[in-house]
């Protein structure tokens, strides 16, 4: 019998704050990313992104410039030690009991997100979702580069992912539940068969007025909330 595929964002939805934003504070802290106003530079393009007008490639080239010389072992060790102690502290307690519920039903998830899919994956396999799509980039020389390799997970290409995706699955999926903040994820929320808002722009909630979509109010220290 067909199950349900549960798809989450991962930044603001899962985790209270931005994996990328966080990953980059974290090279800061440990010299990796030493150029002036790095930080500041990653704020001007994160607001850009929170309005929906954010270049990805312009992105990506200012975020990587840090790694550029970076063996990937060495990437990885970073990422593996920025999410135990930085990322996973901020997972939202009513996002570790759903996954928690989902996984005891054997409900199949997945988190496609517009961060790197080396943070994606990293954060996805500790909290205990096994399926990640995030943006994968060409490696060259056994370092990342800042170019991206396929289609980039992000607005009208989470669907375009989330689609590839679907028909490389042995079996199809009931209907598809997706739970989001960002207004970059319209495409996908119309895409979905259900679509839950967790703390959602200003821009999404317009829209969810009129689609009827349910808005959950998540925090670090609320009581479990879900719509199942």
């Amino acid at each position: 019998m067909a199950q349900p595929l549960y798809v989450f964002d991962l930044d603001e939805t899962l985790i209270d704050g931005d994996c990328a934003m966080i990953w980059n504070e974290f090279l800061v802290d440990q010299g990796v990313a030493s150029s002036p106003g790095f930080l500041d530079e990653d704020k001007r393009l994160m607001a850009l992104y929170a309005q929906g007008d954010m270049n990805m490639e312009d992105y990506l080239s200012f975020s990587m410039s840090p790694l550029a010389a970076m063996p990937k072992g060495e990437v990885m060790a970073l990422v593996e030690q920025c999410v135990e102690t930085r990322i996973l502290p901020q997972l939202y307690p009513n996002a570790k009991s759903l996954i928690t519920q989902l996984t005891q039903e054997s409900v199949p998830m997945l988190i496609i997100s517009a961060s790197i899919a080396f943070l994606v994956k990293a954060v996805a396999t500790r909290i205990g979702v096994q399926q990640s799509i995030g943006i994968d980039l060409v490696e060259k020389n056994g370092c990342f580069t800042h170019q991206v390799l396929g289609t980039p997970s992000y607005r009208e290409g989470k669907v375009i992912r989330l689609q590839q995706w679907l028909r490389e699955q042995a079996q199809p999926f009931s209907e598809i539940h997706f739970y989001t903040d960002s207004i970059n994820d319209l495409p996908l929320c119309l895409f979905a068969d259900q679509t839950y808002l967790v703390n959602p722009c200003e821009q999404l909630i317009a829209h969810a007025q009129v689609r009827q979509w349910p808005i959950l109010s998540w925090s670090r220290s609320a009581p479990f909330q879900h719509l199942l």
